[in-house]
């Protein structure tokens, strides 16, 4: 069961989420918060495993309290935005903050149904192409940090670099089997490798860990 948090400063928008998700077979909400502070506060007491966050709220927004949520000691929540998607910035601040992903208020109910599953199952990315597209048009505006960057990725395998090069592409752990004719586990493997020696949560952590590094660059 995928134990659900809703965070939005408007009730009404909280109580139609409940009641689109708390009937979806295996996702449960176990709980709702006004602003980012009472989120933080939730996921530090109890066992939230996805937080569907907005990011623009009164008092403690969405960017730090998904910074606070994601740092939390021993605390494995991911974080999925729920953005209207008409400031880029701001949504890609959200992901550097530690977010997993990001779906659009306007999505249909089974975009977001599926958004929460690949959220909490970690495997691939939510809307790939467009989270590349983001990163790609964000990251440039950026300072660069190559010189660090460049000697974490000097520690990666000619495998795990392969391996995240194609994670940077938008690829799930199955594609990425299937591009490099390996089994299921495997793969596994060589993605917690990349995040371990890269310091990524997760990957969209590590799509961009790939851009801003220049090991992937925006066509």
């Amino acid at each position: 069961m995928i134990r659900l948090l809703l965070v939005d400063d408007d009730r009404l928008v909280r109580s139609g989420l409940r009641v689109l998700l708390d009937g979806e077979p295996g996702l449960t909400v176990a709980g709702e918060a006004g602003d980012g502070g009472e989120a933080v506060e939730r996921c530090a007491a109890a066992g939230i495993d996805v937080v569907l966050m907005d990011v623009r709220m009164a008092g403690m927004d969405g960017i730090e309290a998904t910074r606070r949520i994601t740092a939390l000691p021993g605390v494995s929540t991911r974080v999925l935005v729920v953005t209207t998607f008409t400031d880029e910035e701001y949504v890609f601040d959200a992901l550097t903050a530690g977010a997993s992903g990001f779906v659009p208020k306007s999505a249909e109910p089974a975009q977001l149904v599926h958004a929460i599953r690949v959220v909490a199952a970690g495997d691939a990315l939510v809307l790939p192409a467009d989270t590349r597209r983001l990163v790609e048009r964000s990251v440039p505006r950026r300072p660069r940090h190559s010189d660090p960057r460049r000697k974490i990725l000097d520690r990666l395998t000619p495998r795990e670099a392969e391996v995240l090069r194609l994670i940077a592409g938008g690829l799930s752990n199955g594609e990425i089997a299937t591009e490099l004719y390996v089994g299921a586990e495997t793969v596994k493997s060589h993605v917690g490798n990349v995040f371990a020696k890269i310091g990524a949560r997760d990957r969209t952590q590590a799509v961009i860990f790939a851009y801003e590094s220049g090991f992937v660059r925006a066509p």
